[in-house]
């Protein structure tokens, strides 16, 4: 029996594996919602609970205390159905020795020796950057010598080439006072900790006071850290001043999977920023995705802002902490900035995927369109309907066929309507539907798509539904139209249209097919009109048959060169009495 308390509990298979591991605010409760009839648990939770053969728990004395848990026997078990970060890099941090002399350097490992350590930082680049932006604005040593007031007292060391360029102010000649050394590193800690905006407003001021004192070097020496400084800030992203410490997170989600991005403000600037994905082996709350990225982010980059902007509340509360849902201004311009990070992962991440793995992602991409539509099956074998006329001349419609998320080119078909007349787009669309189903009904019934693709609007997709009810197969696909200027979905009883993400791969595949029957109905209606216009010139003329068409045509090239032609090199093709027949009909048709 579980208890009403807050803890974790682990779920074990018959092998003695940790197949998952939970959190819960009251476990008894929690744990009995995975032990209910199959029907209500989503497939691969209900997958997940028939491997269960032991379960243990451990309580704590808070949600937070929970999750910390939670996290550290994820890392420490990887279980196969839980969220796991796909993220396993070893992020950089810039370190301040602890030394009279300090050291401002790069690096990946954190060591307990009294040093201080700012990040970590998700982009090298950007770490680096910093560091140089430091040496080159304050006289930093570089050198691994060991400095002390007796060594430099000795002068055993001679100063290096940095000394002589005036990168350094030899440390280890005496060149530089600790307190003047320790005044520049206090200044490069207060940048590290967000305080750029400040710094700038303390330089601006040190200036104008020494330009009242007459001490124009030192003024001048802080008006070049100034401008560094504005300089080095103006590559950031720079939000309003004003604004307060402030942590942002954000999450987009796929099917089995989550891209989140953080964002760390200070001085309104962002400061940190990291990109994290998230494995979801089982379906998981977005709550709990979310309580789980922002207790990896306070596990990598220390306590959390008093303030933090989310898309929405977190599952768990974290102590000291106000979570806030902007919808305007520019806490929200943060928000929008920071989602669209983690869109651009996602589009990374799936673009990459893409190449890689083309077989997953196409799963994934069906998965997602399922989804985003509500269908009760995935969509492995959809069908596009187009019509194409020119002022009711030639109609004709085309059927496209795309298995497993690729065009089946072998299934592609073309319809010449037959029983409307004019052009009438929606009682065509009936009648090639119609046609299209009632025989596949009758040779292959086992073939029905699970969705079927309208070009067109409400019109269309209300003739489409009408002949599939007629056939009596309308429960057994999901009907949808496509709209092309606004890409808008319409379905079936729902009086709003449904707007996919226009970055989306669910929304790209529905374009894909829907362009793919334009094209294919585009080219055979072109190809007909073509004919039709040959016919009309050639076709009518008594004594021709198609040989001597295609001859005459095969010929000249065109009907415009026959007519153009000698009567003598028509006579020579087909003899004097037809020649005489064509030129005569070409003549007086042709103008």
């Amino acid at each position: 029996m579980f208890p009403h308390s807050p803890g974790v509990y682990r779920y074990y298979d018959a092998e003695g594996n940790v197949i998952y591991v939970g959190k819960a605010k009251d476990l008894h409760k929690r744990v009995a919602q995975y032990f209910v009839p199959e029907e209500r648990l989503t497939r691969k939770t209900a997958i997940m609970v028939s491997k269960i053969a032991d379960a243990q728990y451990s309580v704590v004395d808070s949600e937070a205390d929970a999750l910390l848990l939670e996290n550290n026997l994820i890392k420490q078990y990887k279980p196969r159905y839980n969220i796991l970060l796909k993220d396993s890099k070893t992020y950089p941090w810039i370190c301040v020795s602890a030394d009279a002399f300090p050291k401002v350097f790069l690096t990946r490992k954190v060591v307990k020796n009294g040093s201080r350590y700012f990040g970590p930082y998700s982009s090298v680049t950007h770490a680096r950057n910093l560091v140089e932006f430091f040496h080159q604005v304050y006289p930093l040593r570089t050198c691994n010598q060991k400095i002390t007031s007796e060594s430099m007292l000795r002068h055993r060391q001679r100063p290096c080439l940095n000394f002589h360029i005036g990168k350094c102010r030899g440390c280890c000649v005496g060149g530089i006072s600790v307190e003047e050394y320790g005044r520049n590193i206090e200044e490069i800690v207060r940048l590290l900790k967000g305080g750029g905006r400040e710094m700038i407003q303390h330089y601006r001021q040190l200036m104008l006071e020494a330009s009242e004192n007459m001490d124009f070097e030192l003024a001048g020496m802080y008006k070049d850290k100034m401008q560094s400084l504005e300089k080095h800030y103006s590559k950031s992203v720079i939000m309003n001043s004003s604004l307060s410490d402030e942590d942002v997170f954000s999450l987009v989600f796929e099917p089995g999977e989550a891209f989140g991005n953080f964002m760390r403000i200070r001085g309104g600037a962002v400061v940190q920023s990291l990109n994290l994905g998230f494995k979801l082996n089982i379906e998981e709350e977005q709550e709990a995705v979310l309580s789980m990225f922002i207790g990896e982010v306070s596990e990598k980059f220390g306590q959390l802002s008093k303030e933090v902007i989310v898309p929405f509340l977190p599952d768990v509360e974290f102590e000291g902490v106000e979570f806030r849902m902007p919808v305007r201004g520019d806490k929200l311009a943060l928000l929008e900035l920071s989602m669209k990070n983690a869109k651009e992962m996602r589009f990374n991440a799936l673009k990459q995927r893409e190449h890689t793995d083309p077989d997953t992602f196409r799963t994934m991409v069906l998965e997602s369109l399922k989804k985003q539509l509500g269908m009760p099956v995935l969509p492995v074998h959809m069908e596009c309907f187009d019509n194409s006329n020119i002022q009711g001349t030639n109609p004709v419609s085309s059927c496209v066929v795309f298995r497993d998320g690729v065009p089946s080119k072998k299934d592609y078909r073309h319809f010449k309507v037959k029983t409307v007349v004019g052009a009438n787009d929606y009682a065509t669309m009936k009648e090639v539907v119609n046609r299209r189903y009632s025989r596949m009904l009758s040779e292959n019934p086992d073939d029905l798509p699970q969705l079927i693709v309208i070009d067109g609007g409400k019109g269309q997709l209300g003739m489409a539904y009408e002949a599939l009810s007629e056939l009596g197969i309308i429960d057994k696909v999901t009907l949808i139209a496509l709209a092309e200027k606004m890409e808008e979905v319409y379905r079936v009883g729902d009086p709003y249209p449904l707007f996919l993400d226009r970055n989306s791969q669910a929304l790209k595949l529905l374009q894909h097919i829907r362009d793919e029957a334009h094209r294919f109905g585009i080219t055979f209606h072109r190809k007909l009109r073509s004919k039709t216009q040959v016919q009309s010139a050639l076709s009518g003329i008594k004594g021709v048959g198609p040989k001597t068409e295609q001859r005459l045509l095969m010929h000249f090239g065109s009907v415009k060169r026959i007519a153009e032609a000698n009567l003598e090199d028509v006579e020579a093709l087909i003899g004097p009495r037809l020649a005489a027949v064509v030129k005569a009909h070409l003549s007086n048709n042709l103008g």
